[in-house]
């Protein structure tokens, strides 16, 4: 690649990730980043390994960028608060980076998903449910029920699964907060 191009890696993947919003995730390949450049697809290789290598880097810059906003997100918070400031954020990212918010959940190996800022996503969850008093293995549990509402929600409003019916999303959504938060703060311990 020429110096006077001006491409790194990073602008790479970063441009990558602008045209999995605009085009979506799974439309997001080294040719296709080529031809927005103006470049030889094989000037890239000498910044990524190929389409895989550019997804999983992607993938990796999500997670950094929605740790980074729940993080801000959770700062001075605790309880119900936290909880919904926690959801909002990955409802907000997936609503203003759809194709981010789908790079996030690309499966990764193991090594990768360690060195991620998948861990980081999981010490915050963790925190959060700390607020509610709960121990393992129910913390677990509750992990993984927060994942699995608040993503199975998202991804079925931004398939536009809501879109026909009343009441309005947001208050959909305000509902299963409260009603989250409700299960965590009378969650049955555990003999």
């Amino acid at each position: 690649m020429s110096p006077r191009a001006g491409l790194t890696t990073d602008r790479l993947v970063r441009a990558g990730a602008d045209l999995a919003d605009e085009v979506g995730f799974d439309q997001v390949t080294v040719s296709a980043l080529a031809k927005q450049f103006d470049v030889k697809v094989a000037s890239l290789y000498s910044h990524l390994k190929g389409s895989q290598d550019l997804r999983t880097r992607i993938a990796l810059l999500s997670l950094e960028e929605m740790a980074d906003r729940v993080s801000t997100a959770l700062a001075g918070r605790a309880g119900k608060d936290a909880l919904a400031a926690f959801a909002n954020v990955y409802r907000d990212f997936a609503r203003e980076h759809p194709g981010r918010y789908t790079a996030a959940r690309l499966p990764l190996d193991t090594e990768t998903a360690a060195a991620s800022a998948g861990p980081r996503h999981a010490r915050m969850t963790r925190a959060i449910l700390r607020g509610y008093d709960l121990t393992e293995p129910d913390q677990t549990h509750a992990v993984r029920l927060l994942g699995s509402v608040f993503h199975g929600y998202i991804s079925l409003e931004s398939a536009g699964g809501f879109s026909h019916s009343s009441p309005d999303t947001e208050e959909t959504w305000v509902w299963i907060v409260d009603r989250v938060d409700t299960l965590l703060r009378t969650w049955p311990t555990t003999p």
